[in-house]
């Protein structure tokens, strides 16, 4: 049950009912063993036009151990990798950006290294605009909002294939 309750002036409250469940709550949780985060060395460009998520990834990146280049629009990561093309091991770079897109930083990012390691970023699904990037060789996916231990995941995945 939804109980709202508005004056002019003095705001609105919404008052959320929940049913009361006497089962603990231990006995709904997943069981999944949570996946160990793997530290890094390597330098990655992290490119997002959102103040926010370039720092909260920044965060995540550092505290495994990454050195952080960060980028927030599509030419200053072009400017970037081209001052630190061999300083920089991979990419993480968001789709949507109001400068240039995902896909054209990542077409020009492929030009100046083919061998370039990317892992693209988005709040949007694979489908459409992302899928495409990946057939043309992007290495990887993670879809926003994410956590350490999946970006972990998907930047060993990239890094180290083999592991």
């Amino acid at each position: 049950m939804i109980d709202v309750f508005s004056k002019e002036g003095q705001g609105t409250t919404f008052d959320i009912f929940l049913p009361a469940v006497e089962i603990p709550i231990s006995e709904h949780a997943t069981d999944k063993p949570e996946k160990k985060i793997e530290r890094g060395h390597e330098t990655i460009l992290l490119v997002d036009d959102e103040d926010m998520i370039i720092e909260v990834v920044q965060d995540m990146l550092t505290s495994m151990g990454y050195n952080v280049l960060p980028a927030r629009s599509g030419k200053e990561a072009i400017e970037i990798y081209n001052a630190n093309t061999d300083e920089i091991d991979m990419v993480i770079l968001d789709m949507i950006m109001p400068d240039i897109n995902g896909g054209d930083v990542y077409d020009t990012l492929k030009e100046i290294n083919p061998e370039i390691k990317v892992l693209l970023s988005s709040g949007y699904s694979l489908n459409g605009k992302a899928n495409k990037i990946l057939e043309r060789g992007c290495n990887g996916f993670i879809q926003k909002p994410f956590n350490t231990g999946q970006l972990s995941e998907a930047l060993r995945k990239i890094l180290h294939p083999d592991l």
